[in-house]
């Protein structure tokens, strides 16, 4: 088995055909059909890459739920405490925009939702947690959604921290990609066995509190985290190849937010999603997503093609 590097490391590195090796013989359980639904617009997904990438993925997170629930079931009885309440593994998955994150997350809560010992999987994207578009109009920050600021990150932690001390439904807001903001509607998460938390920012350092103490950050409550990388001129070239295919696609909704931009040139389009990558995008992911990257407990690379290309993974 090829191992990227072997120095003395925290970390492992794998190249992706020796990844792929740790699956063994796990069938598949989804079928084209399915792979078809669940992929992103833009992303590159098929059998192969998940057989040999995400297959392993949902083999170790599955090996890890099974053990975490053993380690609190031993720390209950130490505790001469009765185990009283269900209290889920929690999985954040962070990474640029048009980096891929959103499809993974749904893979992944396919794949875990198809193993026997963990049929309840519940997937909460942070995009609910935005403030409303007339808030951040309100404060100026319209144009900076997605940055740290733009959410409702006491909401978030609340969140985060109820799903994680076994409370048994909580909800989180909803987010339209039709209309570019938050809707009435909730999803309600009720006794799962497992929550995947996907967003931009759930790597992210804790607020500093008004007195200058530290704050908690939501990944303070993940058991196990995964960061989607890939160098930011692919994510660039993905993130137009998006927007023109959403041009075609979402944007041709009457109802949709960026309705004005389905009957742009492809000169136009192109322009417009370089300069919305150059002035948002990129200054998000170099300010505030690409240095989370070391926090992860396993690391994706993508090479140009969209395909994952080499593992990293921390060992404790």
């Amino acid at each position: 088995m090829a191992v990227m590097s072997r120095e003395q490391s925290p970390y492992v590195e794998l190249e992706r055909a020796a990844w792929s090796q740790l699956a063994g013989d796990t069938p598949l359980a989804l079928d084209p059909a399915e792979i078809e639904r669940i992929r992103g617009i833009g992303d590159e997904l098929d059998l192969e890459e998940v057989r040999e990438v995400y297959l392993p993925v949902a083999e170790l997170l599955s090996m890890r739920v099974r053990l975490a629930e053993e380690l609190y079931a031993a720390t209950e009885q130490f505790l001469r405490m009765g185990q009283d309440h269900k209290v889920p593994y929690v999985i954040g998955i962070a990474g640029s925009v048009a980096v891929g994150k959103s499809t993974i997350a749904r893979l992944l809560t396919e794949l875990l939702a198809h193993s026997p010992d963990h049929p309840h999987v519940e997937l909460v994207t942070t995009d609910g947690f935005l403030y409303p578009n007339a808030e951040l109009e309100r404060r100026g920050i319209l144009d900076r959604k997605g940055f740290p600021e733009s959410y409702d990150r006491r909401a978030l932690l609340r969140f985060v921290m109820e799903v994680k001390s076994g409370v048994e439904v909580v909800t989180a807001p909803v987010y339209s990609h039709l209309t570019y903001d938050r809707t009435d509607e909730v999803v309600t998460v009720e006794q799962p066995d497992i929550v995947i938390i996907e967003g931009l920012n759930v790597l992210g350092s804790a607020k500093q509190r008004p007195d200058g103490s530290p704050g908690l950050a939501i990944r303070d409550f993940f058991d196990f985290s995964i960061y989607v990388d890939a160098s930011s001129s692919d994510i660039k070239r993905w993130y137009v190849s998006r927007f023109l295919k959403l041009r075609q696609t979402a944007f041709a909704d009457p109802k949709s937010y960026f309705h004005r931009y389905s009957t742009f040139s492809d000169t136009e389009a192109i322009e417009r999603a370089e300069t919305l990558w150059d002035t948002i995008n990129w200054p998000n992911l170099r300010e505030n997503i690409a240095s989370t990257t070391g926090r992860a407990s396993l690391v994706l690379r993508k090479g140009p093609d969209h395909a994952v290309k080499w593992v990293r993974l921390r060992k404790m």
